[in-house]
């Protein structure tokens, strides 16, 4: 009976959907693949960001929902941003290949996704990995969110230091800075007995990788972001995770999704679904698209740089967050403006500026990242010399990273002073060359005494 159910939403509507299912020996729901046509156009204009997420039937089948994820997306409604509906046999790598190629097969789009959102115990990451090795793969937020407020409930802690808690928690998902995210951590480390703290990874939100892709939004629209998934994770419960029918489940949650598809007729593409990376210096970019670009040169930051490299970079780039303007480019140079006194940047790599911090570092600068953030690019690894690339500068990492020290700065000082004078030196007619050399003889022999050689 579900199945003849199942099998009448192909004949509904003058767009049937995608709909690929298999039965077992007992006639029992084994696989289903199900997209409709909305769907396949919602992730085919929005592809970049995939949210995933598993519901569990007491039968032991899950269900995986993918959804568009982005700052791209603006569809209103419960799962408006679903984009596919998949029951693989298993839940090994095998099922699940076949459950992410049969998806491949039907949505082209997915070589231009770049960012998989999972719950942070999604056990098949190779298995992902091997079927998008393109994009990368990383813990949502919401997941993270709803870990830890089940971690809360299960430690049964006093009501006001509970409510403290899940009030912190609530606070920082909606404004994910780095000092917002290191104030819950404190705050777990101080009030989560330490036999337990290890239990709630709360490390997770020292990942700044993680937050990223979710620091973009504003508080309005975090809060509407987690109340929007709270619905959508809820209504897969109601319809898949409490029924023992799998079928019966699937033909309820479908039925509900046509019955609520108002969203439906606004739906608007939007920007061009090409690559958000192509140039474009003409048309403003809205402050949506401006955090994601952001957002993207600095995960291209983390991803190519080292430690030291990267914060470096990072310090310029917060400069152009605040305030850029492109106030002229050419075929090859672009002139740069950032409230300050204007300089020319050479795009082709590897990219140079003319600007001290670039001639004397060598890394991209604030006007090399105004750049990318205005042509909406990413930084690339033949853009920055190879000694500031990752695994290429252990001997820079250890100073740069390192915490001040007298010590460290006498030594820092004296061989900078060392290096100055030895160019000085070699670069001097022979009767200068006597008579600087003259002078450091005086000057070493007055700190030690004359009875006592100085090797110079």
């Amino acid at each position: 009976m579900a199945l003849t159910m199942l099998n009448e939403l192909l004949t509904e509507g003058p767009n049937p959907p995608v709909l690929l299912y298999q039965v077992s020996k007992t006639a029992k729901l084994d696989t289903l693949n199900y997209q409709s046509c909305f769907m396949q156009s919602v992730f085919a204009h929005f592809p970049e960001i995939l949210f995933i997420h598993r519901t569990y039937n007491p039968r032991g089948k899950v269900l995986y929902t993918f959804l568009a994820d982005g700052p791209r997306v603006q569809l209103e409604g419960h799962l408006a941003r679903a984009v596919y509906f998949a029951i693989p046999a298993k839940e090994d790598a095998e099922g699940l290949a076949q459950m992410f190629q049969v998806f491949k097969k039907f949505n082209p789009a997915w070589e231009r996704v770049c960012t998989i959102l999972v719950d942070p115990y999604f056990l098949p990451l190779p298995t992902l990995a091997m079927e998008f090795p393109a994009a990368e793969v990383l813990p949502s937020a919401f997941h993270i969110c709803k870990f830890l407020q089940g971690k809360f409930y299960q430690l049964s802690l006093e009501q006001p230091m509970e409510q403290v808690l899940l009030t912190s928690l609530q606070s920082t998902m909606c404004s994910a800075t780095a000092g917002n995210l290191r104030k819950l951590y404190t705050l777990l480390s101080n009030c989560i007995p330490p036999d337990q703290l290890p239990k709630l990874h709360s490390y997770w939100l020292l990942n700044d990788r993680i937050w990223l892709a979710h620091r973009w939004r504003s508080h309005a629209e975090s809060s509407r972001y987690f109340q929007d998934l709270e619905v959508t994770t809820r209504v897969l419960s109601q319809f898949f995770g409490t029924t023992p029918s799998v079928e019966q489940g699937m033909t309820s949650l479908l039925r509900y999704m046509q019955q609520n598809s108002g969203d439906m007729a606004s739906f608007s593409p939007g920007l061009s679904p090409q690559s958000s990376c192509a140039p474009s210096d003409v048309s403003p970019q809205s402050p949506k698209v401006e955090q994601l670009v952001e957002a993207c040169i600095q995960h291209s930051l983390h991803k190519i740089c080292t430690g030291p490299a990267a914060q470096l970079c990072l310090g310029e780039l917060a400069v152009v967050q605040k305030s850029v303007h492109l106030i002229g480019s050419g075929s090859e140079k672009v002139n740069i403006q950032i409230l300050e006194d204007t300089h020319r940047v050479q795009p082709q790599p590897p990219a140079s500026c003319s600007c001290y911090f670039n001639q004397a570092f060598h890394l991209p600068c604030r006007h090399i990242l105004a750049m990318l953030s205005a042509r909406r690019q990413v930084l690339q690894p033949d853009m920055l010399p190879s000694q500031w690339t990752e695994g290429c500068a252990a001997s820079l990492d250890n100073i740069l990273g390192s915490k001040w020290s007298e010590t460290l700065d006498k030594h820092l000082a004296v061989t900078l002073l060392t290096e100055e004078v030895g160019q000085l030196l070699q670069h001097c007619s022979q009767e200068e060359f006597e008579r600087r050399y003259n002078t450091l003889r005086e000057l070493a022999d007055s700190w030690i005494g004359p009875y006592e050689q100085v090797q110079l």
